[in-house]
């Protein structure tokens, strides 16, 4: 609600001037840099092999193949972003500025790691382990989104910020 009873809002921003620089001068910045993309082009190659099995029910070994190094790197950039959130904020998950991002990314690990249990013990036909793989794979989506769009968030603030540091006084 806008009126001349409300007091103008201070824009919250997802990092200090301190958190910043971590972030910048972390080299964790940089690895995570190179997974996600990384991971992202796993996800995609393995989501061609997983809908190819649907459709086909040919390539069952190349898609479950994919699915476990898809979930290898979703491991990996798990732990290497829980270190990334200890540098920039100084505790290893579920940092203000990233909150619902970690909770969603607990339920993407969930989904992953639930597909690797079915494969494992059997619990699911082939096609049952597919479907549940294309689970994880839509909760990854939307984690991925989330992540982008912070990441977006933070180049416009950082944006507006020197902007406001190279106005006149």
């Amino acid at each position: 609600m806008t009126g001349p009873h409300r007091a103008p809002q201070k824009p919250v921003f997802l990092y200090t001037e301190e958190q910043r620089a971590r972030r910048d001068n972390s080299v964790w910045t940089v690895i995570q840099g190179v997974l996600a993309p990384v991971q992202f082009l796993v996800f995609l190659v393995s989501l061609v092999l997983v809908l190819r099995y649907l459709w086909t029910g040919v390539g069952y070994d190349a898609a479950t193949i994919s699915i476990l190094i898809k979930t290898l790197f979703l491991l990996t950039i798990m732990v290497t972003g829980a270190i990334w959130e200890k540098v920039v904020f100084g505790q290893y998950l579920f940092a203000p500025a990233f909150f619902w991002e970690d909770v969603f990314s607990f339920l993407v690990i969930a989904l992953h790691l639930a597909y690797v249990w079915a494969l494992f013990t059997s619990a699911l036909s082939p096609t049952e382990e597919m479907w549940l793989a294309l689970a994880a794979y839509a909760a990854y989506v939307i984690n991925a989104g989330q992540f982008l769009w912070k990441l977006r968030v933070a180049r416009l603030q950082a944006a507006d910020t020197s902007l406001t540091d190279e106005a006149p006084a």
